[in-house]
Order: C-alpha cells, then sequence, then structure tokens
C-alpha cells in the first residue's frame, strides 16, 4: 500500500500553481538560503550563484505543475538548482584536465580542541575552492548535498564507474591539496 505524503508547504505550492505572488515570495524565502549554498558550492562565485539561483526559482516557479508530489518539494527544487549550475558551468567551462595523485588520508587527532576544528573545516574549504571544477562538482554533490553516485552519474550524464572514479580522484586531489598547505604553514612558522 503506497502512502502519499502532504508536503508541508502544499498550501504555498498549490498558491504558487496559481500564481500568487505572496505564495511565491513565501516559497523563496524558506528555501533560498539552502539553494543559493547549494549552488555556490558547485560554481565557486557568489554572484554567478545568485544569478543561477534566482534563475532557478523562476524555472521552478514556470514548471511548478510538474511537480508531482513524489518526495519533497525542496528535493524537487534543489535538482532545478544543480542542474542550472551545472549548465552555467557547462557554458563556461574550458577544458579541465584530471590530475591523478596518490595520497593517504592522514591521521587527525583523536582529541581536536574547537579551534582546531574551526580551522580544520576552513582549510577544507579553502582546499575545495583551490579544486578543478570537475572535482569540486563530484565533491559538493556527494558529500555535502546527499546525492550518491547513481543520482550524480545522471545528473552529470556520466557512467557510474565514471562517478565514483572521479569522486576518488577528487577525495585524493583534496587530501594533496591540504597536505601542500600543511607543508607550506610548517616552512612558513619554522
Amino acid at each position: 500500500m503506497e502512502q502519499n505524503l502532504k508536503n508541508i508547504h502544499q498550501d504555498l505550492i498549490e498558491g504558487c500553481k496559481q500564481g500568487e505572488r505572496n505564495a511565491q515570495l513565501r516559497i523563496y524565502k524558506l528555501y533560498y538560503k539552502a539553494m543559493f549554498n547549494t549552488t555556490l558550492r558547485i560554481v565557486n562565485d557568489t554572484a554567478e550563484a545568485e544569478d543561477i539561483m534566482q534563475e532557478s526559482f523562476l524555472d521552478a516557479f514556470r514548471k511548478i505543475d510538474h511537480y508531482s508530489g513524489e518526495g519533497t518539494f525542496g528535493s524537487w527544487l534543489k535538482r532545478i538548482v544543480v542542474n542550472n549550475a551545472l549548465d552555467a558551468l557547462r557554458k563556461r567551462r574550458d577544458q579541465t584536465s584530471i590530475e591523478e595523485s596518490g595520497i593517504d588520508f592522514p591521521d587527525e587527532e583523536a582529541d581536536a580542541s574547537e579551534d582546531e576544528i574551526h580551522y580544520q573545516v576552513q582549510e577544507i574549504k579553502d582546499a575545495i575552492n583551490k579544486l578543478p571544477e570537475e572535482y569540486r562538482i563530484i565533491l559538493s554533490l556527494y558529500l555535502l548535498e546527499g546525492y550518491d553516485h547513481e543520482e550524480i552519474s545522471e545528473i552529470l550524464r556520466i557512467s557510474y564507474n565514471n562517478s565514483r572514479t572521479r569522486y576518488s580522484r577528487a577525495r585524493q586531489r583534496l587530501l594533496q591539496i591540504i597536505y601542500e598547505n600543511r607543508l607550506k604553514s610548517k616552512i612558513i612558522y619554522n
């Protein structure tokens, strides 16, 4: 027996289907921040992320009749946002070469202080921003957005194995960047 769960914002969604501006504004306010952050993690440019996110909301309101109610509205909207961000990258993409590196995970201390954790989070964010676009997208979709490799392969129009391979290479490259940054820090402070 299949059970359809009512979306908690169903009344607003229905209002959007009727073209009600107030309902659209409320939906926008509910989902703006999450969708902007998703876009920013993919395109790595604040102004471009803002433009893509705005266009994504317009697309969603134009296509809202296509929302079937299966799954959450937020996941439906996120799919539009991710696809628009990827389309924007495809339009501006320079051919990025894929680099391979073999590096092991560094050992981390078991008991890190709060300051150390904040430093490490910033260190990882900075390293992600240094990744080539292709790697940053895979890491963002898998680690930050929670997509699995099957979903990523559909979104990026690549094979499942290609998704797993790119993710593995992206993770290795990320670790290499972190390692190199730590070496530079050691040299500077020693």
